[in-house]
């Protein structure tokens, strides 16, 4: 017969524990503690309590602060997880000194923190400057949409709004006719159904009585055109952006990254869907941040900074000359002027160019036209001249002179279908791209000095290390962290979050380089 060591799952230990033993030294729980309680001024939060007197005993800032770094670095984000992991995780309370704080008190600390968080991001830059972990002379900026604790369904103009209070207000007004006439005829009605039919009423009275108050409480939004654009009755501050996994009610997370540890300079979560609108914002943060750890006047001048095409405007080329910054930042067609990727479209089917329909055959491009001098026009396959009718039009950050054949010109043309667009044009235009255009004197705009700027064999190199600059802090932030989505509302809060994982993700670099140097 078999045998077995005895086994008695009632068996009682009585072991000394002595939490702060299960904190490893070179771990990020080391590290998260150091900076808590050695480089970060927590006094600040002297001022938010009042209970010198009265009242209970608060927890500590640092250990809250302690757990929610920890917590944000494991991807735990949600304040009732965070309190269960205060419960049962050895870890968590280790940095929390035996202390379970609820989830409450986590989420109200959160919330305090609106005041105090970019002073604690600009101490912990300190410490990166100090321990020579920035380099402080290549910057790249980039920007990540993310959802926020808000339904894109409850986005709609003012007008729409009190469209949609005046249905509520009249299905509500058919129940109610229907409840009173149960009642009055003592219709034999299941008490199930009747509860059912109150619930409904009350529900739809309070989603106008949310609709009254925001429309009382809030003027419409307006768009960069002067023109109303949809609110939300949720969260207001955040906006619908359009994203590669389809639209979303959310934030635009920015970074400001350093290039010689992808250590993040400066962030900000902006209810902007636009990347070329958070340039301006993202530079003045960034200056602000480096003159408070470098104490120089101008901290960013003569600095490189790299972004992607979103942000190409002549206002933001205009922006970082001002401030004297090396910038690079693209036109949407760069990578169809580089020769390295003329290819690139072989690879659309993962091995091979897709192959041309049938029945089809290519139009006629620009260079099938020839230029007439005398008339300053362009010369169809046909014979026909297309006229000059603008010298500026600008499209995607490019400038183009237009052309147009006259209005009959292309009704009977038999090359009609490989020169239109489609059977339903009546004319041919034609763009021509001032840069590329040998009969024009080349422009001198901030768009046209950057695209030359960028197509240079320097251009190119520098450019080439932007990718690897921004992109692993959203990497980092979204899969390794688990960061997916924020869980507070308005801008303060969300921005609250945002520099939070940003504040771990620069600590866990300082855990990785910098004690180790």
């Amino acid at each position: 017969m078999a045998r077995y060591k005895a086994y008695n799952p009632d068996q009682s230990l009585l072991l000394p524990v002595t939490l702060k033993n299960h904190i490893y030294p070179g771990s990020l729980e080391e590290t998260i503690d150091i900076m808590v309680e050695k480089h970060l001024d927590l006094t600040l939060f002297d001022q938010i309590y009042h209970n010198n007197d009265t009242g209970r005993l608060a927890y500590h800032p640092k250990v809250l602060l302690k757990v929610i770094l920890l917590a944000y670095s494991r991807g735990i984000i949600g304040s009732r997880r965070i309190e269960q992991a205060c419960r049962e995780n050895i870890l968590f309370m280790a940095l929390a000194g035996g202390h379970h704080p609820d989830h409450s008190t986590i989420a109200a600390f959160v919330n305090s923190m609106k005041d105090f968080i970019l002073d604690f991001f600009v101490q912990i830059l300190m410490v990166c400057s100090e321990l020579n972990l920035l380099d402080g002379t290549h910057f790249s900026l980039d920007g990540c949409k993310l959802p926020s604790n808000a339904s894109k369904e409850h986005s709609a103009t003012f007008k729409e709004l009190k469209k949609k209070r005046g249905k509520l207000k009249e299905k509500l007004k058919g129940l109610l006719s229907q409840h009173i006439v149960t009642d009055k005829n003592d219709e034999d009605i299941r008490e199930v159904d009747k509860s059912k039919r109150e619930r409904r009423i009350k529900r739809i009275e309070k989603q106008i009585k949310r609709i009254d108050s925001f429309l009382n409480e809030n003027n419409p939004k307006q768009g960069k055109t002067k023109k109303e654009i949809q609110s939300n009755i949720t969260d207001n501050d955040s906006a619908k952006m359009p994203t590669a996994h389809g639209v979303i009610q959310g934030y635009n997370a920015q970074v400001m990254v350093d290039s010689k540890h992808q250590i993040i300079v400066h962030a900000e979560a902006m209810g902007n869907g636009q990347d070329a609108d958070n340039l301006k914002p993202m530079v003045e943060g960034l200056k602000q941040n480096l003159k408070t750890i470098g104490n120089l006047e101008n901290p960013v001048e003569g600095t490189i900074l790299t972004a992607d095409s979103n942000y190409h405007t002549n206002e933001n080329i205009d922006l970082c000359e001002q401030e004297t910054i090396d910038a690079y930042i693209p036109d949407t067609n760069f990578r169809k002027r580089d020769a390295n990727f003329k290819d690139q479209k072989r690879f659309r089917d993962g091995v091979n160019k897709p192959p041309k329909k049938k029945g089809k055959f290519e139009k006629f491009s620009p260079d099938d036209f020839i230029y007439d001098k005398k008339n300053d026009g362009y010369i169809c396959p046909q014979g026909q001249l297309l006229h000059l009718i603008t010298n500026h039009m600008v499209n995607r950050g490019t400038i183009y002179r237009v052309f147009r054949i006259k209005n009959d010109a292309c009704q009977n043309c038999l090359l009609r279908d490989k020169c239109l667009a489609n059977k339903s044009a009546k004319q041919r235009y034609l763009l021509i791209p001032i840069e590329t255009d040998e009969n024009v004197e080349k422009p001198v705009s901030p768009s046209a000095r950057m695209k030359k700027k960028i197509d240079s064999k320097h251009g190119k190199e520098i450019y080439s290390h932007r990718l690897g600059n921004v992109e692993p802090v959203f990497g980092n932030i979204r899969y390794n962290k688990l960061l997916n989505r924020f869980t507070y509302r308005t801008k303060v809060k969300v921005n609250t979050q945002w520099l939070l994982y940003c504040l771990i993700h620069n600590i866990e670099k300082i855990s990785r380089y910098g004690f180790a140097n």
